[in-house]
């Protein structure tokens, strides 16, 4: 039996992934530590508390493990350049590739050399990608946001503000202008707010513009987290992973300042393991909220209609592979919940990177 450390592929026919034949694993045979085996589907329930749900999730939608053994994954993207997904394993400093028939790691390690001191975790956290198709990665161990480009270059895209080292970005969204929004809890460095490595005295949001300015957005939030922008791009979403303070919070954009907040939605009702940490929004306006329970399904007000429960703590969501040419036409929802990946087929659409 393995152990969950061990990653292993699970077979399944869903929509983004079609598997048949023979599965091959890169290093399962030179490290036993690495080994992967094939595992059974397995189908997990679906809690619904509003019709309109039906309209989102359908009645027959199922939840399917596609991958187990990590020790937390994070970070999901959906690269529809090369027909793959990426997503990180958060503490265990590795990027992992899953196309086709084939689990391989993409970028292992993240981080190069010791830990340094003060720091609690130097892995990958939040993945997307930009116009030109370039990975780019929220580190932790590196305290930065960079990039990969298709050809393997490396780029430092921001580490400062105000000339003082960023915690720990953690999540990362682009608009359709080339801006990059991003959080910046103290998740990785050792003691968080008491750090003695910690520079910068709170944890922001941010604005980087595609002309190579950091702007601060907010700076109130104790845990901010998972982020993602609403279709128009004129809000923001934030979810606060706080045990304290259980929230996702909504901004109102305007230029490079946020305008106008509010509570989006309050999980602190919410009995369920978890906080509120990824999240995603389909092209309908709903948000796909990782928090108590799994992956709540919220209305475009706020309205708690259902949740897509994995039966692990799920800690972020990505859109699969699209269906057609547009990239707004995946309806497929990713899952990375501790251990394992998920996917669940939906009835809405949402547009990857």
């Amino acid at each position: 039996m393995l152990t969950r450390r061990e990653p292993k592929l699970v077979v399944l026919f869903f929509s983004i992934l079609i598997f048949s034949g023979s599965v091959s694993f890169t290093d399962a045979e030179t490290n036993p530590k690495e080994h992967r085996s094939l595992v059974e589907n397995t189908n997990f329930h679906i809690l619904r508390l509003d019709d309109r749900l039906d309209t989102i999730v359908g009645e027959k939608a199922v939840v399917s493990k596609i991958a187990e053994g990590f020790v937390f994954a994070e970070g999901p993207v959906w690269d529809r350049r090369s027909q793959r997904l990426l997503f990180s394993d958060v503490r265990d400093n590795k990027i992992y590739e899953l196309k086709d028939n084939v689990l391989n790691k993409f970028l292992d390690p993240v981080f190069e050399g010791e830990m340094p001191n003060g720091m609690r975790n130097v892995s990958a956290n939040g993945l997307t990608f930009n116009a030109n198709g370039d990975l780019v990665i929220a580190e932790h161990g590196n305290r930065r946001v960079s990039s990969i480009s298709i050809n393997g270059k490396k780029s430092v895209l921001a580490s400062k503000k105000d000339g003082r080292r960023f915690n720990s970005p953690n999540d990362l969204v682009y608009d359709s202008r080339g801006n990059l929004y991003f959080t910046d809890p103290p998740y990785g460095l050792e003691g968080y707010d008491t750090s003695k490595i910690k520079e910068i005295p709170y944890n922001g949001i941010y604005k980087f513009t595609n002309e190579g300015n950091v702007f601060l957005l907010n700076s109130e939030l104790t845990r901010p987290n998972g982020i993602a922008l609403s279709p128009d791009e004129n809000t923001i979403y934030v979810a606060n992973s706080d045990k304290e303070n259980k929230v996702i919070m909504r901004y109102t954009l305007t230029d490079n300042y946020i305008t106008d907040s509010e509570i989006f939605f309050d999980a602190n009702h919410l009995e369920s393991p978890g906080v509120p940490d990824g999240l995603k929004v389909d092209y309908f306006g709903n948000v796909f909220a990782t928090g108590p329970g799994g992956v709540l399904v919220l209305s475009p007000e706020g309205d708690h209609l259902g949740t897509i429960r994995t039966g692990e703590i799920t800690a972020n969501v990505a859109w699969g592979q699209p269906q057609g040419d547009h990239r707004c036409s995946s309806n497929t929802l990713i899952m990375t919940a501790s251990t394992s990946i998920y996917s669940c087929e939906l009835r809405t659409k949402g547009c990857v990177p």
